[in-house]
């Protein structure tokens, strides 16, 4: 039987966010798997393959999350990677698309990552490249379009987004797909989830059960394609 080693990261607690999914979710996930296999059709290639799960947590400092998830990195040996994050003010889950060269450090870019608001053009002097001599920006290599026809399936709201932000969790992602693109064959990306709430609503959040069930869909598909890569599966604009 094939294994496959997969690592999801999250955050810490956020200051003023009661649950943080980024947090919660991960275990969760860890705790329930991925369901169960012999309920996969017959030529689902995910039947034969056993899939270990790993959960780790960040600091929410742009400094030290990254360090953190290469030493985890490096000790497991991952087949697969999905980095988390919160974006308060989505209603459903973002598929981050891209990773972009740019930090910015100024107080309403921090801010804005939490509530979607925009950051203040007068804080240009903040921004500045993640790595001076690297490129503008990384592809994320999760198979976008079979997440997302799952998400549809699921009934799950979901879209896809442009970019992370331009600080913790932007960083992040940029330096797992900096650290992905050196590895033979490894597959990885960002998932922006939004708020847990367990009282449906049309414009806050999604239920735990709801992202559990995402994430468990990110894994899912990401395998199948790991294992038996077609173009079709893919989706970047």
């Amino acid at each position: 039987m094939e294994h496959l080693n997969v690592v999801i990261s999250g955050f810490n607690p956020y200051e003023g966010i009661k649950n943080n999914p980024s947090h919660v979710v991960p275990h969760a996930l860890v705790d329930q798997g991925l369901g169960d296999v012999s309920a996969l059709e017959s030529d689902d290639v995910l039947r034969d393959v056993d899939i270990s799960i790993n959960a780790v947590d960040l600091p929410v400092d742009v400094n030290e999350c990254w360090p953190q998830l290469r030493e985890t990195l490096e000790a497991t040996h991952p087949d697969i990677v999905v980095a988390t994050g919160l974006k308060a003010a989505s209603r459903g889950i973002l598929l981050e698309r891209c990773a972009n060269n740019i930090i910015d450090t100024a107080r309403t870019t921090i801010l804005g990552e939490m509530t979607g608001l925009p950051a203040d053009p007068a804080d240009e002097a903040s921004r500045k490249p993640i790595a001076s001599n690297g490129p503008a920006a990384f592809w994320t290599r999760l198979p976008l379009r079979s997440i997302l026809e799952d998400f549809a399936a699921e009934e799950i709201p979901s879209a896809l987004s442009s970019d992370a932000g331009t600080f913790v969790c932007n960083s992040l992602f940029y330096n797992l797909m900096k650290w992905t693109a050196s590895q033979h064959k490894v597959l990885s990306g960002f998932v922006s989830l939004p708020i847990i709430n367990e009282e449906p609503h049309p414009q806050h959040g999604l239920t735990l059960d709801q992202q559990v069930e995402a994430c468990r869909v990110v894994v899912r598909q990401t395998a199948r394609y790991f294992l038996e890569p077609t173009s079709s599966n893919i989706l970047i604009a």
